[in-house]
Order: structure tokens, then C-alpha cells, then sequence
């Protein structure tokens, strides 16, 4: 399978036990091959390459001086994961990645006994490391806990909570701050190398631990003064005093391509006896590989590529994409109302607030990866009388459930959520699915809940946030590109809680929430040749729900098929509430809620998802034989 491919030594190595067994001088070899097939893996598949191309030599390192698995290594956000699973016994199966039925595109417990914690978001990696540290303690264990993550999952307070807590614990805890972006000291070639691999040695911490001890003899003032003298010379040199503050022994910063450099001090780190430890390791993603390292934020993730120029293979959309769609009508809106300013989590580009951010730089806030700072950042400003769109996607606005509850509801304030990546992701799987906001959210006092059925009812929906003032307002939208519909020049108001019939009959009726409203259609184009007359309608809301349509489509129909594309206790929740609650049910209605399954559904093309969950015209119309009963299609067939 490989043998296109120069990689004799990575050839010979089917896991870490092989790759302990070579001498120190063939590393950067193996190093240099492990580059060449990621890319060539990643140019078939499409994927996350940057990062990974950045920690090829960190991966090796740790894999070379820690037993894993026996040692956990916790890779945050799982991005930069692809040289680990190449060499951990997965190397033949990296050209599946995020292909159906093939390797995840993060860590996966159930994929490998070396994925020690699965993620997909970022930040978890230290508390996740601390909770197996003590667990390996109070069992009386010896192994290494390996917490390796990059500068953008430190502006979560999620890591500083748990650097906190394991500094107040004193748990030998090793953490890796790969240092990519926002280089916070950057290394000074072998003097900084060598100062690393001072401090990080027996030596310096037994003279420290000596002096330390000495200095307890001392008066309380002598204490303090020798404490800082020897923390602020060594932050001097080596940035780390905000490390120290938090209880843990900051080493670094080093260069994370320099093998040289990286082993004697994860040698040292890794026989080190107190705890907890910070190696501050600089890289530069993409890394190797030309394309990538001049534009690190186009090669983050990619499609499948050539490898040879680095253009990658992008089918050309016949209609908008959703988020471009969401940010050029904000824009418009934001053109009409000074008040509207627009937030997001670290996801500039994935949201469309880049092209926002052009438009009006001084009213579009980044705070990083910071979901609950967002929401509760957009409650202030919409308490002095601002309009804050807070755009992050449906999988990462689950971080910030409390706030929305706390700081925005219960106040009710006009917070707009403009919710991206609602529904199936495809290549992304379970950890980046939108399953979950529309019933988080509907079950909220006050809240307004939307779902855009194609692109056109996205503008109207922004422009309906926009001029809702009376209390917080979401609407959702998928991944990808629109349907092709005609698009207005901007949207409409819509009124608050009001639904629309886009197509009439009278003994079935199709109810749908979101996007699933083309498949709805084509569903009632095929019922109608079995001489069911079908009756289609756009939800729109899921609250405040259009009672006065859902009474409408139950009294006079035979069959009510709910559809959305998001977890039970969502739209068809609240349907059913209203229906129970109103006698409706009592009048011999069936009906039928259609939502994604109760469980959490691996990578696939988005279309193999939708049709698996049975939420595609055939999943519908399957759903409404169902309810008539087992044998009436084939009667009608005859």
C-alpha cells in the first residue's frame, strides 16, 4: 500500500514498541516520513493537515520517551492527532479518515487502546489529565499523564480551572503547551535550549528543593523575597510566571521541530518525582509542507488536494453556502442599525464574521475559545441596548447552556443566536453533530426558536432577529450550501410564531422544522401517486409553536408526520405537548415524530446520515405507511 511512498523506516514501525527500539540518530528520519504520509493521507481523504504537520516531531518524541500506552497522552481537540494514530498501529487505515465506517478524525477511545480521551472540542485535555493523575494515585500507580494542548484551547477558562486545581493538588501531571500562533515567548535558539533542558534536570530542581528548604529556616520576609528572586529570574528568561503563579514548573520555552532539544527535556520531565509540570514547546503549523506553512488557516482543515501544488479540490456549489448567506445578511442588516454588533468564539471564518469583521471592524468581537464568556459578553452588551449576534455553532453553543439559562433567559435579554452546523456534519461525526439546541433551547421561558427551511428563510430569520427586541431569539441552519432557491435582496420580518403552508391536501399532513423541508416535499409528490393527498407545511418555530396551523393540519388530517433533523425532545416535543394538552390526540390522529436516532452517529457523508436516520423522502414516506398501517401500500400498489 505504501510502497509509492520513501518511508522505508516508517515501513518497519507497526507501533510505539518499534519505534522505542530504534537509536535516538534515526527519529528525525522517522520524523521526515511520518510528514510524507500524512500529507499523502490527508490529500485522498481531506482532513485536518496543519496542525498535525506542526507536532510530528513532539509526536515522535513523546511516543519515543513515554511508554504508551501504559502512559496516557491526551491530545486536546484531537486535530493535531494523525501522526499519533500513524503510529500507533493505524497507519494503514489513515487513507479512511472521516470516510464512512473508516478512523475518526480526533481521538476515539473505542478506536485504540493509545486514544487514552477522545475530543473533538477543545480545552479538556488538562482537567481530563488531572482526573486520570489522581486516579492513577489513589490506586497507587507510576505512569505519566501527558496533557498536550495548543495556545488556542488555553483562552478557555476550562484549562486555567484545571491548572488551578492540579497546582492546589501538587499531581504529577505533565502538561504540553504547543505553542503554534500567538507565540507567548518565543524560543532563542540554543539559548533557550539549553536553559530548558537546565531547569527541567536533577540538578537544578534538587538544588531548588535544597534551597527551599533552606530558605523555610529563614524569617517570613527573607522567604518571600528568595521565592520571587528565583521565580522572576527564571520568568526572565523563560515567560513562565503566569505557570508558576498557578502552581505548576514551568520549562520551556524549546523548539518543537528540534528533536535535539524536545528528548532530554521530556526525558528529564518524565522522571521528574513532584508535580505538575508545564513544557512550553513552540511549532509552526503545516509545518514540512510548503502550501501549508504559508497559509496555515486555509490548510487547517482541507479537501482532498494535490499534492504536488497544494490546490485542493472544492466542487463548485450551485447555490450559497448557509453561513455566507447568514453573514452577508447581517451585514445588510447591520448596514440599516448601528446598534448590531456581532460575536464569535475563535471561529471567525466558519461563521461568515470574517467577511462581517470587514465590513464593520470595530463592532465584531473574537473572544476566543470562550463560548460561555460569549453568551454572557452578548448579555451585557444587550443590557446597555446593543443588538449581539452571538454566531457559534450548535456543538460548541452547548458550553455555554448555563449562561444562556443564568445570564441571558432568566433576565431576558435580546440575545440573537445564530446557530451554524445545526444537524448532521458528516466528516466531523458525533462530537461536532447540531443535535442538541433546539430542545436545550425550546425548553427555556421566553425564548424564541427558529429553523430556517432553505436559504431565503435564513435572510428573512436574520432579519427577523434583528428587529426583535422583546427577549433572547435563535434560529438554525445547516453546514453547507443552500438549496437554490430565489433569494430576496433582504429578508422579511417574519411574525413571531407563525408557520406557512407551502403545499395543501387532506390526508396527510407534513410538518417540518428546518431543512428537512425539501425532502418533505418529495415525499408528498410520492404519497400523491399512491392517491394520498399531502399537505406540507414550514414550522418555522419550534416556540412560541403556531398553534392555530398545528390545530389545522391535526383536525383535518388523517396522519401528522413531524420532521426535523435534531435529537428527540426538540419540535416534536413541544407538538406533542401542545396536542396532548389541547385533546387533539383524543380525536384518532396518528402521529409520527421523525428526529435523529437516540444515540451518537459516527462519521458519514451528511446525505448516508440523513438517509440512515430515515429523515430523506423515503425515511418519510416509510413513516406514513407506518402510521396507515403495515399492508395499505401494497393495497394501493395493487
Amino acid at each position: 500500500m505504501f510502497q509509492h511512498l520513501d518511508t522505508p523506516l516508517l515501513d518497519t514501525i507497526a507501533g510505539p514498541d518499534d519505534l522505542r527500539a530504534l537509536p535516538e540518530a534515526r527519529l528525525k528520519q522517522v520524523a521526515d516520513e511520518v510528514r510524507t504520509d500524512l500529507v499523502d493521507a490527508v490529500s485522498r481523504t481531506g482532513g485536518h493537515l496543519g496542525a498535525g504537520l506542526g507536532v510530528v516531531e513532539l509526536t515522535v518524541a513523546l511516543h519515543y520517551v513515554f511508554d504508551t500506552p501504559r502512559d496516557r497522552i491526551i491530545w486536546d481537540v484531537g486535530h493535531q492527532a494523525y501522526p499519533h494514530k500513524i503510529l500507533t498501529g493505524r497507519r494503514e487505515r489513515m487513507r479512511t479518515v472521516r470516510q464512512e465506517h473508516g478512523l475518526s478524525g480526533f481521538a476515539k477511545r473505542a478506536e485504540s487502546e493509545y486514544d487514552a480521551f477522545g475530543a473533538g472540542h477543545s480545552s479538556t485535555s488538562i482537567s481530563a489529565g488531572l482526573g486520570m493523575a489522581v486516579a492513577r494515585d489513589l490506586s497507587g500507580g507510576r505512569n505519566n499523564v501527558v496533557a498536550v494542548i495548543g495556545d488556542g484551547a488555553m483562552s478557555a477558562g476550562m484549562a486555567y480551572e484545571a491548572m488551578n486545581n492540579a497546582g492546589a493538588l501538587n499531581a504529577r501531571l505533565i502538561v504540553i503547551l504547543n505553542d503554534n500562533d500567538m507565540s507567548i515567548a518565543p524560543p532563542t535558539g540554543a539559548l533557550s535550549a539549553y536553559l530548558a533542558r537546565l531547569v527541567s534536570g536533577k540538578t537544578y530542581r534538587g538544588l531548588r528543593g535544597r534551597a527551599r528548604s533552606l530558605s523555610k529556616r529563614l524569617p517570613k520576609l527573607v522567604q518571600e523575597g528568595a521565592r520571587k528572586t528565583e521565580e522572576y529570574t527564571r520568568g526572565f528568561f523563560t515567560g513562565g510566571t503566569m505557570f508558576e503563579e498557578l502552581g505548576f514548573y514551568y520549562v520551556g520555552p524549546i523548539d518543537g521541530h528540534d528533536l535535539d532539544h524536545l528528548l532530554p527535556v521530556l526525558k528529564n520531565v518524565r522522571d521528574a518525582e513532584e508535580g505538575p509540570i508545564l513544557v512550553h514547546v513552540v511549532t509552526k503549523k503545516g509545518k514540512g509542507y510548503a502550501p501549508a506553512e504559508s497559509s496555515a488557516d486555509k490548510y487547517h482543515g482541507v479537501s482532498k488536494f494535490d499534492v504536488i501544488t497544494g490546490t485542493q479540490a472544492k466542487a463548485k456549489a450551485n447555490a450559497p453556502s448557509y453561513t455566507a448567506v447568514f453573514a452577508e445578511a447581517l451585514i445588510e442588516e447591520a448596514r440599516h442599525d448601528e446598534r448590531i454588533v456581532a460575536v464569535n468564539a475563535a471561529m471567525p471564518n466558519g461563521t461568515g464574521l470574517d467577511l462581517f469583521g470587514e465590513a464593520f471592524p470595530t463592532r465584531t468581537f473574537d473572544v476566543g475559545i470562550a463560548e460561555q464568556h460569549a453568551v454572557t459578553f452578548c448579555a451585557g452588551l444587550a443590557a446597555e441596548g446593543y443588538k449581539p449576534f452571538a454566531a457559534i455553532y450548535s456543538t460548541f453553543l452547548q458550553r455555554a447552556y448555563d449562561q444562556i439559562v443564568h445570564d441571558v433567559a432568566i433576565q431576558h435579554l435580546p440575545v440573537r443566536f445564530a446557530i451554524d452546523r445545526a444537524g448532521f456534519v458528516g466528516a466531523d461525526g458525533p462530537t461536532h453533530a447540531g443535535s442538541f439546541d433546539t430542545g436545550y433551547l425550546a425548553s427555556l421561558p421566553g425564548m424564541v426558536v427558529m429553523a430556517a427551511a432553505d436559504e431565503a428563510e435564513l435572510k428573512h430569520m436574520v432579519r427577523t432577529a434583528a428587529s426583535y427586541d422583546d427577549g433572547p431569539i435563535s434560529f438554525r441552519y445547516p453546514r453547507g450550501n443552500g438549496v437554490g432557491v430565489d433569494m430576496p435582496e433582504r429578508g422579511e420580518v417574519l411574525e413571531i410564531g407563525r408557520g406557512r403552508v407551502v403545499r395543501e391536501g387532506s390526508k396527510v399532513a407534513i410538518l417540518s422544522f428546518g431543512t428537512r423541508l425539501a425532502d418533505a416535499l418529495a415525499a408528498a409528490e410520492e404519497l400523491e401517486t399512491f392517491g394520498l393527498s399531502t399537505t406540507v407545511a414550514d414550522a418555522r418555530f419550534a416556540k412560541p409553536l403556531d398553534t392555530d396551523l398545528i390545530k389545522r393540519l391535526a383536525r383535518q388530517h388523517e396522519v401528522l408526520i413531524t420532521v426535523e433533523e435534531g435529537a428527540s425532545g426538540g419540535f416534536a416535543a413541544q407538538v406533542l405537548q401542545f396536542l396532548a394538552t389541547s385533546g387533539l390526540l383524543d380525536e384518532g390522529l396518528k402521529v409520527r415524530p421523525l428526529v435523529m436516532p437516540d444515540s451518537f452517529v459516527d462519521h458519514a457523508a451528511p446525505e448516508a446520515m440523513i438517509k440512515g436516520a430515515g429523515l430523506d423522502k423515503a425515511g418519510i414516506v416509510d413513516a406514513v405507511f407506518k402510521a396507515i398501517g403495515t399492508g395499505a401500500k401494497r393495497v394501493m400498489q395493487a
